[in-house]
Formats: structure tokens, C-alpha cells, sequence
């Protein structure tokens, strides 16, 4: 005999169940973050599959090497017929554009584009929504607690030097690029958990209930305490002042954090496992791409030395960076980026073979590379000038592990290109100049690169500083000159009696500071237009007040007459020293 159906409680009386709820909120919040990220991969699809036929994506896999039959002298090709052009864009690229241009600004004090704050503050409105929505927070708060957990596998997605991701949104998006999510992303857990810890507390605080004592109320406070001091060691300040302490407690920090939030709640064991799997991506793929090289290294003067890697010629593209170690004085765990100042050995016009870094004296590790390699030049020197040889180099060991991020911009995909840096930043754009100058000339434009103008505008302190680079910018411009129009301005901002200035070709040496819009200006000024309207690239590294000044001067730039120049691209690279 059949009793019926249980009766069922009106959905006013029912009360909110959070662990049946909020989980679902969880999986809503991936599907949308996850979705963004999917159109963002869609949209970079073509620049993939370009890299895929150009077996670009394979360096991202195999690291720096050393080939054994590229060896030996290379003849210029001559080449015989002029770039092709191309006319200015229609009105939908003009205003795709423009679009693409106001992302460009950088308002000031932030160190963010539009472009990225507008990503910033979409995530930060995805993460409201679904703590907010339908959610009794004043009496039940665990919704905040849920979200900032669904918020594991963004933090460390955009965290890792080698990412599936950076791989499948194309060049320029390396980790360095990327990491602003991260570290937004970090902050926007640490609301949700600030959100779902002090209403807890203020609950058991009204209803008299013990703060500590339970497994899960102490091991909540544990982990709220574990995550305040990774937080607090992780903002600009405490980075730039130690980062060594920073990385220490950061790396420390999260294993103690996913410790202590296991302890407090089993909900959060699903949410640890993507972390883990992407971090131990990370260390796999550093292992595979670490090696072990024999070096030299060069003091120049008492701010720069170079360091020479002979046996690598592939690998590695213009515009990537290494993080090397050197081995010597005990400073063997040390390990810093440095970014490559030569083209792989095919393309390079560089007469120095492999891999060129530049380290210029801004801590304590470049400091001791810098005395150390100036107290060896000495002692070997009498030696070195009794058996004739050069005594200035001094043989090391190193490690690379790299190469990582790269430039967002084709520079051969443009008829006009600035090249602007600001002290040791130069060590980006001359490895930009050696690229396109080798496959112009080199090479003979061997994917129709339509260069055929650039400007190298480089911002120094001292006339001193010119020697850093002074070899490879000759080397260059003196391959350049039958083809290309490269033209070197090099900026002194130190009113100081001038040195012997190298003889580098077609270089001019201006005793002023530049501002970054006129320089630009110049490069399209009207008087110019018959070479208007097969684009202008613009690569840009130095500090973050010349990454703002650049950034807003294009962004202006291709506002007003993106369509007329063809298109106009940025790469921008801080480098604070």
C-alpha cells in the first residue's frame, strides 16, 4: 500500500546548503575563465599554426643547442628584386586598429595598459558574481571560501615559466607577459578568503562561539595566516627589496598553504591537483631544457660584463631571455634572466659565434660577476701577454635554462621599424636588429620581409656606455648598409666631457634626453611619405616610465592614422636597469 509521496518543505523555509550549492558556482567559475582562455587560444590559432609550419613551437620543446654542420663563413645574398609593398588597410583593419591602439594606453602611476586592466577588471566582476549571486554571505560565507579555492588553477595557470599556455597564445605571450593574471588573480583569491574569514569570524564572535580549538577553526586561521604573509611578501616593494626572501617565501609558502587548507576543509583536495600538474609541467620541462655550457666572460668596465656561450647556435629566437648561472665564487644557486643580444648563429650577422649576454651591474650577483671577472683579468693578464695571447676573457661554466618569452611583433612584416631602449634594455633591441638585418640580408628575406627602414635610438648615462655594445652595432650595420637603411641615434643624458666614440656606421650621437613621441614622429614625418603605408613596427625596453611614454605615444600614433601608416605594432619590454 502506498503512503504518497514525502512531503516537501516550501523553497522559503528550505535552508542554504553551501556544500551542494557553492561547488556548483565553483564549476560555473572555471567554465567561464576557461571559456575566455579557449577564445583567446582560438583567436591566436593562426599565429600557431604558423609556428607550427616555421617549426617555431619546437624550440619550445627541444631548448638552446649546438649544430655541428652550420659551421664555417657565410656570403651575403645579393639580393635583386625590391620588397613588395603593400597598400594602407581598409576601414574595417583601420578600425581594428584603433581598437587595438586605445588598448595601448597606460594610465599613469599603473603599470597596466587598458588592455589589460579591462582583463583585470572583467575577472575581478566573474569572481563577484559568483560569490555575490544568490548567496546568503552575512550568515553563511562559505561561498567566498569555494571561490577563492576555484581559484588554484588560475593563479598557478599564469604562473609557470613553462606553460601550455603561453605556447598556444603565440609569440609574445611568454610568462613575463602573462604574469600580471597571476598576480591579480592571487589578490582576488586572497578577497575571497578575506571575505569568507572575517564574516566567519564575526559570526562566532556574535554568536559566542570559540575562534580556536576545532581542527577546522584553527586550521582555517593557519591557513588565512600562511596566505597574509605570502601576500604581504609579494607586493612591488618587498620583490624589488629582497626578491631572493620573496621567492623563498613564496615557494614555502603555497606548500604550507595547501597543508593547511587540506586540514581545513576536504573540499579543497580537488582544487590542489591542476596546480601540482602544471607546476611539475614546469619542473619537467626545465629539466629536459637546462644545459650545461663552457662560457666566457668579459669584464667591459666596472657597470657591464658580457658573457660569451660559443657552442649554441639554435634554439632560441631575438627578444628571448635565458636564466643563467655561472658557477663561480660559491654563488652556484644563483640563477638570473638575461636577455640574448645575438640571433641564432644562421641569421646572425653578429662575427662573435653563439650566444651574447650582457649583465649590467645592478645587485649583488652582477656586482661579483663583475669583480670577480675583473680580479681574474688581472692575474692572468702578465701571463696571458708573456704567451701572446688576449687576456680580457676568463673561461667559466654555466647553466641556461630557456629560453623564455620573446617579441609580439613580426618586425619583417613592416616597411618602417623603431628600435627604442634605455641603458642595458639595449641588450633586447640589438638582438631585434641583428635578427631582421640577418634575414634581410643575410638570408635574402626568406619569408618576404618587407623591411626597409630603422631607426635604433638607444638612451644612455655615460659616453662609457657606448663600448658595451659598440662591437655587435658595427658588426650589424656594416651588414646592413648595401640593402637596408639602419640608422643608429644614440642618446647621452650625462653633460660629461666625450670619450673616444666608437666608429659605429651611420650613427649619430646626441648629447640630450630623447622623448620617445618625437622620435616616433620623425620616423613618419610627412616629409617621408612616400615610405608610409607598409606599416611601422616599434620595440621598446627600458624602465617603466619609457614603457608608459612609448606605449601612450603609439597608442596615439595609431589612433590617428593607423589606417594612413599601414599598421601600426608595439612590443614593450621593462627592464628597470
Amino acid at each position: 500500500m502506498s503512503t504518497g509521496t514525502p512531503p516537501t518543505i516550501p523553497a522559503e523555509f528550505q535552508q542554504y546548503n553551501s556544500y551542494v550549492e557553492d561547488p556548483k558556482w565553483q564549476r560555473r567559475f572555471t567554465a567561464i575563465w576557461a571559456s575566455c582562455v579557449g577564445a583567446a587560444i582560438l583567436y591566436s590559432l593562426p599565429y600557431l599554426v604558423r609556428s607550427v609550419r616555421n617549426r617555431r613551437t619546437w624550440l619550445w620543446f627541444q631548448g638552446i643547442g649546438e649544430d655541428f654542420s652550420a659551421k664555417g663563413i657565410y656570403v651575403p645574398i645579393q639580393q635583386t628584386t625590391p620588397p613588395r609593398s603593400i597598400p594602407a588597410k581598409n576601414r574595417l583593419g583601420s578600425i581594428v586598429g584603433t581598437i587595438g591602439s586605445v588598448t595601448l594606453w597606460t594610465p599613469p602611476v599603473l603599470a597596466l595598459n587598458v588592455g589589460q586592466i579591462f582583463v583585470i577588471l572583467a575577472y575581478l566582476a566573474i569572481v563577484l558574481v559568483c560569490i555575490i549571486v544568490d548567496a546568503p554571505l552575512k550568515d553563511n560565507p562559505n561561498r567566498a571560501g569555494f571561490l577563492a579555492l576555484a581559484q588554484f588553477p588560475v593563479v598557478f595557470l599564469f604562473a609557470t615559466k613553462n606553460s601550455l599556455l603561453s605556447l598556444l597564445l603565440g609569440p609574445g605571450h611568454g610568462y613575463e607577459k602573462l604574469n600580471y593574471v597571476h598576480r591579480w588573480s592571487g589578490r582576488f583569491m586572497f578577497l575571497g578568503a578575506v571575505i569568507h574569514g572575517s564574516l566567519w569570524i564575526r559570526n562566532h564572535l556574535e554568536w559566542n562561539l570559540t575562534i580556536l580549538g576545532e581542527q577546522k577553526e584553527t586550521s582555517g586561521i593557519a591557513a588565512f595566516g600562511v596566505l597574509c604573509v605570502i601576500v604581504l611578501t609579494s607586493v612591488k616593494p618587498a620583490r624589488s627589496f629582497c626578491y631572493e626572501i620573496f621567492f623563498v617565501v613564496h615557494v614555502l609558502g603555497f606548500v604550507a598553504f595547501f597543508i593547511t587548507i587540506c586540514y581545513h576543509t576536504t573540499y579543497a583536495s580537488p582544487w590542489i591537483f591542476p596546480p601540482l600538474a602544471l607546476y611539475g609541467l614546469d619542473m619537467l620541462m626545465r629539466l629536459f631544457r637546462y644545459r650545461i655550457k663552457d662560457a666566457t666572460v668579459t669584464a667591459v668596465d666596472n657597470q657591464m660584463t658580457i658573457i660569451r656561450i660559443p657552442d649554441c647556435d639554435f634554439g632560441w629566437e631575438a627578444g628571448q631571455h635565458v636564466c643563467l648561472r655561472v658557477f663561480f665564487s660559491g654563488r652556484v644557486f644563483e640563477s638570473h634572466p638575461l636577455t640574448i643580444l645575438s640571433a641564432p648563429g644562421r641569421v646572425s650577422c653578429i662575427s662573435t659565434p653563439g650566444i651574447i649576454l650582457g649583465a649590467r651591474v645592478a645587485g649583488d650577483w652582477t656586482r661579483a660577476l663583475n669583480v670577480f671577472t675583473t680580479n681574474e683579468t688581472e692575474e692572468n693578464e702578465k701571463k696571458c701577454l708573456e704567451e701572446g695571447k688576449k687576456g680580457l676573457e676568463v673561461p667559466v661554466q654555466v647553466m641556461l635554462d630557456g629560453p623564455y618569452g620573446g617579441c609580439s611583433v613580426d618586425l619583417g612584416q613592416y616597411e618602417n621599424v623603431l628600435l627604442f631602449a634605455g641603458g642595458s634594455g639595449a641588450t633586447f633591441t640589438i638582438g631585434l636588429l641583428d635578427d631582421i638585418v640577418g634575414r634581410c640580408v643575410k638570408l635574402g628575406r626568406p619569408r618576404g620581409e618587407r623591411t626597409k627602414r630603422i631607426e635604433f635610438a638607444w638612451c644612455i648615462r655615460s659616453f662609457r656606455s657606448i663600448d658595451w655594445f659598440a662591437p655587435m652595432l658595427m658588426d650589424i650595420t656594416n651588414a646592413a648598409a648595401p640593402i637596408l637603411d639602419v640608422h643608429v641615434s644614440i642618446y647621452v643624458t650625462c653633460l660629461c666631457n666625450p670619450d673616444v666614440v666608437p666608429p659605429i656606421p651611420n650613427s649619430d650621437v646626441i648629447f640630450e634626453r630623447p622623448r620617445f613621441r618625437k622620435v616616433l614622429g620623425d620616423l613618419v614625418t610627412p616629409g617621408e611619405k612616400e615610405q608610409l603605408g607598409g606599416g611601422v613596427g616599434v620595440c621598446v625596453c627600458g624602465p617603466e616610465s619609457l614603457i608608459r611614454e612609448a606605449s601612450n605615444a603609439v597608442a596615439r600614433l595609431g589612433m590617428r592614422m593607423s589606417g594612413e601608416l599601414g599598421g601600426v605594432g608595439l612590443h614593450t619590454e621593462l627592464f628597470s636597469t
